[in-house]
């Protein structure tokens, strides 16, 4: 910065240098002019001279330069005077006027004066220039350097706000292993506790086992005591009807009676051993089903223990009791049936809460409830098969593996994956998500209609969609062009109504 100040200091000296030469120049002109206004004016007052001077201003920025030209008026004014006349005045104006061998004319010595002045404001303009020059040379490295700081101070910012982030980064990720940490330890005491509920479940059941083939022991060997109470009756009741003359066959028979006798306490101490056990086994089954009151209780379970001559059970899961429909035969057995349309004899045109707790009768056509499902679904991965049948006997299926039903606040959406089957080569029900619409709670995608007042019924419409299997159902002959009755898209079309369908669920890995 002092660099820059010395080097407009030198600016301003020069043009101050330019200043003054231009002044005395002009000074030179004025007092020639003054000498010939007094040869031709005679003595006249130096006022007159001092108003006919002209002068010329010249603005540079912030400074005024102001030039006093030559007046050619007053060198006009007077008549043509002789050479001697022009020397002698020159003599006697002094050493301030300039002496020439051949006085010019007043017009040319003018021109020749401007020209000179022109020709030193011309070099001064280049000397300028030169200057202004150097010094755009000489700031140069010192911009540079003063943008390089400027670079630097920017860098070091940078880099301080990146170390910033990367510290404030690192403590995030320290606390997230934290918590992945707390979390894991969490998830591995819940593995333990359920692989030591599964122990001690298993013990149970080997105890259970045990017990029970001791049951069967006990009640043999109470069979054979019950016996001899009868046997022993069966004696006294005779001892009336003895005479005299039995008295020794009778002393012989009270013989046995005796042994009989300790036989029976022998039995009755071994009943009350029985007793025993049986109150313990009933405190071990009570026990049982306290641990069991939230397992899942469905078909599957009930094929399991090779129950299939029934096809409708009551199961209990989260105290609540439920009547279903069990398919043992189909892909398998295990299904547990939750829609069944087979001869219209339910009107399925149903509101919303009907929907929810489900209507009809489980052995013919019925609707087991969406909140029954979602409670009976919610505990693990279930899958979904779709059972068709049209009116000239064709039947299909279409099948899910994972199939998972939202709560009531959710809507009882619906989401579906891997679908396979013979009922069309892709699904004909939504599979994204849709909710569940009735005539009185429309969900549907449809911005402009109500699915449910269109096609009939409780389903999940999307935008209206490509199934719904609680329509109208329509008998042989009235079956054909009905875009309200029970429809698969991809089995018979859009306007085909079945003739009977079935919706059932069970375990995904049963």
């Amino acid at each position: 910065m002092r660099g820059l100040q010395l080097r407009r200091g030198l600016l301003v000296l020069l043009l101050l240098g330019t200043l003054s030469a231009v002044v005395n120049a002009a000074g030179v002109t004025s007092a020639e002019r003054a000498g010939r206004n007094q040869r031709r004016g005679g003595g006249g007052g130096g006022g007159s001279v001092e108003k006919r001077r002209r002068f010329h201003r010249i603005q540079h920025g912030q400074c005024s330069y102001t030039f006093i030209l030559p007046e050619l008026d007053a060198c006009q004014g007077g008549g043509p005077q002789s050479h001697t006349e022009q020397y002698g005045s020159s003599r006697s104006a002094g050493a301030s006027v300039v002496q020439r061998d051949a006085p010019p004319i007043d017009n040319e010595w003018s021109a020749q004066k401007l020209q000179h002045l022109e020709t030193a404001m011309e070099n001064n303009t280049q000397w300028l220039q030169k200057l202004e020059n150097f010094i755009k040379k000489s700031m140069k490295p010192e911009m540079v350097q003063i943008q390089t700081h400027a670079v630097h101070n920017q860098t070091a910012t940078m880099l301080e706000i990146g170390t910033n982030l990367l510290t404030h980064t690192a403590e995030q990720t320290r606390k997230l292993n934290v918590v992945e940490a707390k979390v894991l330890n969490h998830t591995s005491r819940i593995e333990i506790q359920l692989l030591e509920n599964s122990l001690s479940t298993n013990k149970l059941e080997k105890e259970l086992l045990l017990q029970t083939s001791e049951i069967s022991q006990l009640r043999d060997k109470n069979r054979w005591g019950r016996g001899g109470i009868l046997c022993i009756c069966f004696f006294t009741s005779c001892l009336s009807h003895l005479s005299l003359l039995q008295l020794h066959v009778f002393r012989t028979q009270m013989a046995a009676i005796e042994s009989l006798e300790k036989q029976l306490r022998v039995a009755s101490s071994n009943n009350t051993a029985l007793q025993k056990q049986q109150a313990q086994l009933m405190e071990s089954v009570h026990t049982l089903i306290n641990m069991s009151t939230n397992m899942d209780f469905s078909c599957s379970s009930a094929w399991c223990w090779k129950i299939t001559k029934l096809s409708v059970k009551i199961f209990l899961y989260n105290d609540l009791s439920l009547k279903v429909y069990c398919d043992m035969d189909t892909s398998g057995g295990g299904w547990t049936v939750f829609q069944r349309r087979i001869n219209g004899s339910l009107d399925f045109q149903r509101t919303w809460t009907e929907y929810k707790m489900g209507f009809g009768d489980v052995s013919g056509e019925h609707w087991l409830g969406n909140e029954q499902v979602y409670q009976l679904t919610s505990q693990g991965q279930y899958s979904l098969r779709v059972e068709l049948r049209d009116w000239e006997g064709s039947s299909a299926y279409s099948q899910y593996d994972r199939f998972t039903l939202a709560s009531e606040r959710q809507q009882y959406r619906l989401y579906l994956r891997g679908y396979s089957g013979t009922a069309g080569k892709q699904s004909s029900l939504a599979t994204h998500g849709t909710g569940f619409s009735t005539r009185d709670q429309d969900n549907d995608n449809c911005d402009h209609c109500k699915c449910a007042l269109m096609l009939t019924g409780g389903w999940w419409f999307d935008a209206c969609g490509l199934s719904n299997l609680n329509g109208m159902y329509y008998a042989v002959g009235h079956n054909i062009r009905k875009l309200n009755g029970i429809k698969w898209h991809h089995f018979r079309g859009p306007s085909y109504s079945l003739r009977s369908t079935a919706m059932m669920v069970r375990p995904y890995d049963f």
